[in-house]
């Protein structure tokens, strides 16, 4: 579903920023000043990937009877033979 709605790049950016998340909190025990930078990484990635989350829906296409159509992976689906 994540690759079928092209999802993995935000999925990557809320990791990273949870990656982040966890660096700033480890130096923010030992009191480094440089530990805000962590934390602005960290919004940063969590803003991008909301972003990237909302970037199919925004560009969705709508059919003639006004429903959205999400694009997916160009490779046609094959349908199981009934």
């Amino acid at each position: 579903m994540i690759k079928k709605l092209k999802l993995q790049k935000g999925v990557i950016a809320l990791i990273l920023g949870l990656i982040a998340l966890v660096i700033y909190q480890i130096m923010d025990t030992r009191e480094m000043e440089s530990s805000i930078y962590a934390l602005e990484a960290a919004g940063v990635l969590f803003m991008a990937g909301a972003l990237l989350f909302l970037y199919p829906i925004l560009f969705s296409k709508k059919d003639k009877e006004g429903r959205v159509e999400l694009e997916s992976d160009k490779h046609p689906v094959k349908e199981l033979e009934k």
